[in-house]
């Protein structure tokens, strides 16, 4: 069968379009078909169902009026009785649709117009669902293009196959770009959007700097190195943490490379970002000793529960180690992931003196000893009555000059001394107006409720505890420009964790009545199938049409 010159025509058009915009073939013939359906409609009506197919192979172009068989015929254009579908097609049956051949039709040029617009739209429409599967999954990956445009400090890069964005905030600081530029950036953020796929990139992303590492250093791209942390000032300075699975290789080292050659790759395209390679250690102190170079650390204390580590270094290394505007200290703690606190071998030793002298004095009033066995106690390493009162017995005996009947005397005043603070915060929880349904949380002390009387907020009942959350009683950290503040909670005097306060205020809320154990229990996750259903002018092309065969 020969295929005329306008439906060559038109096959050949799909063709190039396809190859163009790098879509399937079959989505810009559908898009013809939908543009030749609505064009249709505007001249037979809008109400009547049509339906347009292209032949792929031949070009062939078939128009049919749609006619529901039905029942009862409540719509003349759009459905048929039963009977009279019968008699065009013997195989008809409720629910089938009767295809009516149409005549070909000559397009207006209205309707030209009108169908141009559907294909475009279509045709645009499968361009960006290409766009987004293709960069959906390159999230993470370092891009080159060029600058296509600069709006408002933002710049716009031409991909190839797309545009991105890069953001002004995403810019190295004092970087400037103009049109036919080359740059590459990191893609952070890939997002499909009304008008469009939208690619986020970066070029002060910590895990830029990251994989131009990976690129410039062979080790780590074949997985011998791995980066375990990244922390960056953009444009000033940046820490990285690497550790060798190879216990030949210097991890340091391969990625300085020969002379800094390798090093120095990133140096420039970072614009002069000053790099500090670090050693990675599973030793949470030694980490945080490497990522403070080069200051040197001369004693460190860890609190783990707290995540916060105290340092002191040498008075004449004190500023080498907080850095210029905080900045050393500051990208340290990003590193390891603790909150770094700086003092000088003098700071550190006079508050060790405190303590030690605040502990003795404890012991003094409350254990009624004389100044050498309550520093006794205290070089020990005990700094509370609550551990001298329930630590066995024989830690306290085989302190030099004590002996079982010392020990025992002490923790007998010790546990006197409690039960008579305990009994005074209860008259002042009792004054202060906390109630006795308090005492149903367990972990909850009457030294505690006396705080929790006396906070802002003026938790008294068991339904005040219960309508707290952990940040009202533990504290936060707010970060505002490159000051850490700190907001204490109601009880921030106490050594207790976010988890333990999560864990009383549910209790609570047990007890209270606001949840029950069910509510608690773990429970399976149930799989919701949900269909989307859209709605469209077009006829689906899954339904059964059979066309008429009139006798």
């Amino acid at each position: 069968m020969a295929v005329s010159a306008n439906r060559l025509e038109l096959l050949q058009i799909a063709d190039a379009v396809a190859r163009e915009k790098l879509i399937d073939k079959s989505i810009v013939i559908d898009a013809m078909a939908d543009a030749i359906q609505k064009a249709a409609k505007s001249r037979y009506g809008a109400e009547t169902n049509i339906r347009a197919d292209i032949n792929e192979k031949t070009g062939d172009i078939k128009l049919q009026r749609l006619l529901e068989v039905v029942e009862t015929v409540e719509d003349l254009d759009t459905q048929i009785d039963l009977k009279s579908a019968l008699a065009q097609n013997s195989e008809a049956k409720i629910g089938d649709y009767i295809g009516e051949l149409l005549p070909p039709m000559d397009f207006g040029r209205i309707a030209a117009q009108s169908a141009k617009q559907v294909i475009v739209q279509k045709v645009r429409d499968a361009e960006r669902d290409h766009q987004f599967e293709e960069f959906k999954d390159r999230t993470g990956e370092i891009i080159n293009g060029t600058v296509k445009r600069v709006e408002h400090g933002n710049v716009i890069v031409d991909l190839g196959r797309g545009e991105a964005i890069i953001r002004r905030d995403e810019l190295i600081a004092r970087e400037t770009y103009r049109y036919g530029d080359r740059v590459r950036a990191y893609i952070y953020d890939v997002r499909r959007e009304q008008r469009g796929p939208q690619i986020f990139l970066s070029r002060t992303h910590p895990q830029f700097m990251a994989k131009l590492f990976q690129m410039e250093v062979p080790e780590i791209y074949d997985g011998i190195i791995e980066i375990r942390s990244v922390a960056r000032d953009p444009g000033s300075r940046a820490k990285i943490a690497v550790i060798s699975n190879d216990p030949s290789i210097d991890p340091v080292g391969a990625c300085v490379g020969m002379r800094g050659s390798r090093v120095q790759a990133v140096v420039g395209e970072l614009q002069g970002e000053k790099i500090d390679i670090i050693p990675w250690s599973e030793d949470a102190a030694s980490f945080v000793v490497n990522a403070l170079q080069p200051a040197e650390v001369a004693k460190v204390v860890l609190d783990e529960e707290a995540e916060r580590i105290e340092v002191a270094v040498p008075d004449d290394q004190l500023s080498l180690a907080i850095g210029r505007r905080g900045q050393n200290v500051r990208l340290a703690s990003q590193l390891t992931g603790w909150d770094i606190d700086i003092m000088t071998e003098l700071e550190e030793s006079e508050r060790r003196q405190a303590e030690f002298v605040e502990s003795s004095k404890v012991f003094i009033d409350g254990l009624n000893v004389d100044e050498v066995v309550a520093q006794l106690l205290a070089s020990e390493g005990f700094t509370n009555l609550e551990e001298i009162a329930y630590v066995e017995a024989e830690e306290l005996a085989v302190i030099e000059g004590f002996d079982e009947e010392t020990a025992s005397e002490l923790q007998a005043r010790a546990r006197e001394y409690l039960e008579r603070r305990e009994e005074a915060l209860d008259e002042e929880r009792k004054a202060l107006g906390t109630t006795d349904d308090m005492f149903g949380v367990p972990g909850l002390t009457i030294a505690m409720m006396v705080d929790l009387a006396k906070s802002d907020d003026k938790i008294l009942t068991l339904e005040d505890f219960a309508g707290c959350v952990a940040d009202d009683l533990v504290g936060w950290v707010e970060r505002k420009d490159d000051d850490i503040i700190r907001h204490p909670g109601a009880l921030a005097n106490f050594d207790i964790s976010r988890v333990e306060v999560d864990e009383m205020i549910m209790a609570a809320r047990l007890k209270a009545g606001w949840v029950t154990e069910e509510d608690l229990a773990p429970r399976e996750e149930e799989v919701v199938d949900v269909e989307e259903e859209t709605q469209s002018d077009a006829i689906p092309k899954e339904i059964n049409v059979i066309e008429a065969t009139p006798q």
